[in-house]
């Protein structure tokens, strides 16, 4: 699976995923494009879309979006890979277009 990192999201979080093809937005050059235009551009290159903004889903009209979209409950990347599993599981299941949050402990 292709994976986008948004730019709010530490990209050691890599280390958990394993057999995905991952890039950030900054490896990109989409630092600082807004976020409907940063999905849509996701959408054309990436298979998931992983973020740690807890306002997309309020800023952001989600549905129709083809792209699925984990967000991360934190951007701390200690509690994120202690919850490897959660994310990993996340990852396995999510279907298309759908926006799923993970808390993380």
């Amino acid at each position: 699976m292709r994976i986008l990192l948004d730019e709010c999201v530490p990209l050691p979080i890599r280390d958990i995923l394993i057999g995905h093809e991952c890039a950030a937005v900054k490896e990109r050059g989409w630092i600082g494009i807004r976020n409907g235009d940063l999905l849509s551009l996701a959408e054309s290159h990436f298979d998931l879309f992983i973020t740690a903004d807890q306002n997309i889903r309020y800023q952001q009209n989600l549905s129709g979006r083809r792209i699925p979209i984990i967000e991360l409950s934190t951007n701390n990347l200690r509690k994120i890979l202690a919850s490897a599993s959660l994310v990993q599981s996340a990852i396995e299941t999510i279907k298309p277009g759908e926006f799923r949050q993970i808390e993380i402990p």
